[in-house]
């Protein structure tokens, strides 16, 4: 048997074996433009995909552009994502995004992250889903599940997610970047869950910091910062 040893031997069968166990890993927020993916993304704040798309599946029927979402008004498009929690500071910022987005762009989402990053309810977790995925830039954006996975493994260390997200920005070539994002989140969601790891389906026992030979030790959960 090969050992494993160096950083980036760990890196690549961390890449492979995930690759290989989620080969459809994709962004699960169902959208058609990058302004629908923008709005997506700030609706998904502690909310799930599948709840989020629920919402919106409705929502961009009667607006999908910023001019749309405007002409609703706060009480409306308050009223139509209810459902998702939050929803008087999503619709607030919403807005507010919109209105920048009309005023300053034309009503199209800009494809760089400081400016997306100065919309209001932007922020950088935001920003990195929708160019990776609007507009097929590399970004990893560290959410609650590449969070905890990266520590849990060891690829990260650190306690914050912009700290985190360095570290994976310089543990995987930037061509991968989105795709490892991707990944992550598939084997945080289906397998190495918050309280209730199922690690006898894991394929990275071998490389994992918290899985020791006999039995499993997980640290503690992280909250996004």
């Amino acid at each position: 048997m090969t050992k494993i040893s160096s950083d980036g031997q760990v890196s690549q069968y961390i890449f492979d074996a995930l690759q290989e166990r989620f080969p459809d890993a994709h962004c699960e927020l169902a959208f058609h433009t990058p302004f629908e993916l923008l709005i997506a993304t700030i609706l998904s704040a502690q909310c799930t995909d599948e709840r989020v798309n629920l919402v919106t599946a409705s929502l961009f029927v009667e607006a999908n552009t910023p001019e749309a979402i405007i002409n609703l008004g706060q009480p409306a498009l308050e009223n139509k994502i209810r459902s998702l929690g939050l929803f008087h500071n999503k619709a607030k910022n919403i807005l507010a995004a919109c209105k920048v987005l009309v005023e300053n762009f034309e009503g199209e989402v800009p494809a760089d992250l400081e400016l997306l990053r100065a919309l209001p309810g932007v922020g950088r977790k935001t920003a990195n889903v929708v160019v990776s995925n609007a507009f097929g830039i590399p970004a990893i954006a560290v959410d609650t599940h590449v969070f905890r996975v990266a520590n849990r493994l060891g690829i990260a260390h650190e306690k914050t997610p912009e700290k985190v997200e360095e570290e994976l920005m310089l543990t995987f070539p930037r061509e991968r970047w989105s795709l490892v994002h991707h990944l992550l989140i598939f084997h945080g969601r289906r397998i190495c869950s918050a309280r209730k790891p199922r690690c006898e389906e894991c394929p990275l026992t071998k490389v994992c910091k918290t899985y020791p030979q006999f039995g499993q030790v997980i640290l503690p959960e992280k909250r996004e910062g």
